[in-house]
């Protein structure tokens, strides 16, 4: 399935279950049986085999009935499993109808099997994708309106900057799963067709009826027909790559952000607590965010992941040497991998812990440092920014330098006093009153999700 054998271990620490049982080697192998029973029905349909020969067909298109360890060691004699899996589907059949068995992949090559089946596979893996995807949004909306409001500091390079609401960071998060969403709308019709050409993409083996048979097929399988074989034109596969890392990316830069934010010096939020998590095996005291450094592994591991698929891109000819192959256990350990992380984001988001005290008190943290900019801009539209700035720098550095309020220190300068009154410091030292358009933001974030959901 993978690059890495199955570990019973890690595997449900860095995937889901449900996505794995449709990327695993029993899953493979019924992909390609599927498009082997299908093939068979819609041959039959259009008359190109005898009619009687379909069901026998189908019949043993059932992966219990083949040993996957004797067709894998028949694989690495004959290049791709598909080849062995042909050979000993056209023995099953015969055991029981010998006829029908000569209609085994009639027509087909073994890229038709692989690459059709792996679509197959990947459609219910992006069901369940976009389940998850789905109940991510719910989660970060619900979030995002129920913190609206809620006062916290906004950090760049990791240094207090301004204040910001949490519901505004929730937002960002929202409005970027959002555009996953819509990329992945996109895709699905490039990516969800039919794979099938014959030996070089011409379909000459079927005399003349290729087309015919091909539109049963895709119907027999509930797949769009594309408008010519892509055999070695691998965009799409390319395509689902670039987005699944694209979507481990986002899903780890809010997992960077929980998990700064559980620091034991911030401890504004925390993921969700349950017996046996996060802990350590030898300080009892510790809450690790064990989830969010999941996800990040997911998107430390999937960049190389998708390079791979992107290099596979360039493939000789009407088939590819190499580059095919490296698709095989690449696409699905990366699949899995974003499974795996957003699953344990969605986890996160839906039991975060959220301490909007704790967040109100980081406020204070510089006392009143934060707010430099407030008053400086309140300050520039009277005396000009340069001269606004050079005063606040001033008082800021008096401020660390005595250990006192920025207030205190401001209201100490006569070129301050003499532009702003009391009551005016007093509002501009007020975070409350410095969050600009945030909740306008925070606003326009959920009516997208509204209008998309």
């Amino acid at each position: 399935m993978t690059s890495s054998a199955p570990s019973s271990l890690l595997d449900p620490l860095f995937g889901t279950t449900e996505v794995a049982a449709f990327l695993d080697d029993r899953a493979r192998l019924q992909g390609m049986l599927d498009f082997e029973a299908a093939l068979a029905r819609a041959e039959a349909a259009v008359g190109v085999i005898p009619a009687a020969a379909a069901e026998p067909i189908a019949a043993r298109c059932r992966a219990e009935l083949f040993d996957l360890a004797a067709l894998g060691e028949a694989a690495a004699l004959a290049g791709n499993p598909a080849i062995p899996m042909v050979k000993r589907l056209t023995a099953l059949v015969a055991e029981t109808d010998e006829t029908a068995a000569r209609y085994v992949h009639w027509g087909a090559t073994s890229q038709d099997a692989m690459d059709t089946g792996l679509v197959l596979q990947l459609r219910a893996c992006l069901v369940l994708l976009e389940a998850d995807l789905d109940r991510l949004e719910v989660a970060l909306a619900d979030l995002a309106r129920r913190h609206r409001d809620t006062l916290m500091v906004g950090r760049t390079w990791l240094q207090q900057a301004l204040p910001l609401t949490f519901g505004l960071k929730a937002a960002g998060w929202l409005d970027a799963v959002l555009r996953h969403h819509e990329r992945l709308r996109a895709l699905r019709p490039r990516l969800l067709v039919l794979q099938f050409g014959g030996a070089v993409g011409t379909l000459a083996s079927l005399g003349g009826r290729g087309l015919e048979v091909t539109r049963a097929l895709a119907q027999q399988l509930d797949l769009a027909v594309p408008d010519l074989p892509w055999h070695a034109h691998r965009d799409r596969l390319a395509e689902l790559a670039a987005w699944l890392g694209l979507l481990a990316g986002s899903l780890g830069k809010m997992a960077r952000d929980l998990a700064l934010l559980m620091q034991t010096e911030v401890a504004e939020a925390f993921e969700p607590a349950a017996p046996g998590k996060g802990g350590s095996s030898t300080m009892p005291h510790k809450r690790n965010p064990v989830g969010a450094a999941v996800v990040l592994s997911a998107a430390i591991r999937a960049p190389g992941l998708v390079a791979t698929l992107l290099a596979a891109m360039p493939q000789e000819h009407e088939r590819g040497l190499g580059g095919w192959h490296a698709e095989w256990q690449t696409l699905p350990e990366l699949a899995l991998l974003a499974a795996g992380a957003l699953r344990r984001m969605v986890e996160i988001v839906e039991g975060l812990e959220v301490d909007p005290v704790a967040m109100r008190a980081g406020l204070e943290t510089t006392r009143g440092l934060i707010m430099a900019e407030a008053v400086q801009m309140a300050l520039g539209a009277k005396l000009g920014r340069q001269q606004a700035h050079a005063l606040l720098e001033r008082a800021t550095k008096r401020a660390v330098a005595e250990g006192r309020d920025l207030g205190e220190v401001l209201r100490a300068m006569p070129e301050i006093v003499a532009e702003l009154s009391a009551p005016e410091l007093d509002r501009l030292l007020d975070p409350a009153t410095y969050t600009g358009e945030a909740g306008t933001f925070v606003d326009r974030a959920l009516a997208a999700r509204e209008r998309g959901a």
